[in-house]
């Protein structure tokens, strides 16, 4: 990312108690000089100001438009910010399903977590940017892709068909072979005909799967169980 390019987080800071928000930013500040901190005090605040962050803190619980709604608007147009929850609840898991959430912080918040969660969004940004690349064997012949590219592969017509980016590859093999291939790098199969890589699911609605790239993946009866627990144990390990 740019930012991290030149060593530099780009962060904001969204909760209508502004003690909150100053102890966060102190924070910060203590932990790492080089960042900018925007504050903001209200989710409507945090979207009209259209700024491109690397981590969001957001409170869940706020006057007017609330931190889930706040969140599922921002994730429309920036899939990599990293959202990291401030909340006084503690059942807050069924959050992540809606907005693929980074972290989650209790309140009353304690300065070492502020920093646990900064060494890990600046670990996970580290490893983005040595992300892991697959070779595959395609009809047109062997491409290397960026695995977080990936937003899934169908069996359709007798050929699976990877989306990636916006680009689709018929790759050589089958769908079986491919979802036992990918499920070490968080994928996992929704329908016998597809497999989905979890880190691009926006959401699970009933036996629909939206991807983060406004594509819905159908989730068969018969695997929802499964494919919601290995969603639900994918959410967990980012937090």
């Amino acid at each position: 990312m740019k930012n991290q390019e030149k060593n530099m987080l780009k962060i904001a800071v969204c909760d209508d108690e502004r003690s909150v928000v100053e102890k966060i930013q102190n924070d910060i500040s203590s932990y790492r000089e080089e960042c900018q901190i925007d504050r903001f005090y209200s989710g409507e605040e945090l979207l009209l100001s259209k700024g491109k962050y690397d981590i969001i803190f957001l409170d869940i619980d706020m006057h007017g438009m609330n931190g889930i709604e706040t969140a599922k608007q921002i994730r429309e147009k920036d899939k990599n910010v990293k959202i990291i929850y401030v909340t006084s609840y503690t059942d807050y898991v069924n959050y992540a399903f809606s907005v693929h959430a980074f972290a989650y912080l209790l309140k009353p918040i304690q300065r070492v977590d502020i920093y646990k969660q900064l060494e890990e969004a600046e670990a996970y940004y580290k490893d983005v940017q040595e992300s892991k690349t697959l070779r595959f064997a395609t009809k047109e012949g062997s491409i290397d892709q960026n695995i977080n590219e990936i937003y899934y592969m169908e069996y359709t017509e007798r050929h699976v068909v990877m989306k990636a980016g916006d680009q689709e590859y018929i790759l050589l093999g089958g769908i079986s072979e491919m979802a036992k291939k990918m499920q070490e790098y968080g994928f996992a199969v929704p329908h016998k005909s597809f497999c989905v890589n979890l880190y691009q699911v926006k959401n699970v609605k009933g036996y629909d799967v939206f991807m983060m790239n406004g594509d819905v993946v159908p989730l068969s009866q018969k695997k929802s169980v499964e494919f919601r627990r290995k969603l639900h144990e994918f959410l967990i390990s980012v937090v």
